[in-house]
């Protein structure tokens, strides 16, 4: 919902990756921001109405992204979407950072305008991996950002390191920076960064991105 610059962009990168999109916005000229070869669904009309939502074929979505420019608009139809048609991986652009803790706590991951891009919000619907952010100038160790498997959460960040072998830097969380302690535990909708050695990314994302095992 949403075809401002960052909505274009995220329905154009989806198709690009083959993904069937749909795109909800209320002024028809907005559409003009997509490339004449998006072949996705243009839909006219409030992302948070019903009628429109079914036309867009929210019923058989996977994900959908709230991206218009007003946080109401936003969490309304995000919630819609996530209470009324069940769609699990639902992400909405929020301009108040104040707000994104509260809608955090009810179940919907959000991005603040300050740290805003259509990659955060890719990675929220489609979990990537591990993606670097940063790599030393000898290029033996990188920062890395993580999409840890939800099977994490509730335990300590020692038991990440020691299982992937990699160390946790810091974590985002309702927006904010957290540097972890012995004793932090992992959240629901943490984003996690972590240091790790280049020769060993592939160990961590096959750690990370999977449930831990269970010890008998």
């Amino acid at each position: 919902m949403g075809c401002g610059r960052v909505g274009a962009t995220l329905a154009q990168s989806l198709e690009g990756q083959g993904h069937s999109v749909a795109v909800i916005d209320q002024n028809p000229e907005a559409f003009r921001r997509l490339d004449a070869e998006f072949s996705g669904n243009k839909v006219t009309g409030l992302g948070f109405d019903r009628d429109t939502l079914q036309q867009a074929g929210i019923e058989d979505a996977y994900g959908f992204a709230a991206v218009s420019d007003g946080d109401n608009s936003n969490i309304l139809a995000a919630r819609v979407v996530r209470e009324k048609y069940g769609v699990d991986n639902v992400v909405a652009r929020i301009y108040d950072p104040h707000r994104a803790e509260i809608y955090q706590r009810l179940g919907i991951p959000t991005v603040a305008t300050v740290r805003w891009t259509a990659d955060q919000v890719l990675r929220r619907l489609l979990p990537m991996g591990a993606t670097e952010e940063h790599r030393d100038s000898s290029g033996h160790i990188a920062l890395a950002q993580v999409d840890v498997h939800p099977g994490w959460v509730g335990r300590p960040m020692r038991a990440l390191e020691e299982a992937s072998g990699a160390r946790v830097a810091y974590v985002t969380r309702y927006g904010d920076g957290v540097l972890p302690t012995p004793a932090t535990v992992m959240q629901e909708n943490d984003t996690v960064h972590v240091l790790l050695r280049t020769d060993e990314a592939h160990h961590v994302e096959r750690t990370l991105t999977h449930a831990p095992e269970v010890s008998a």
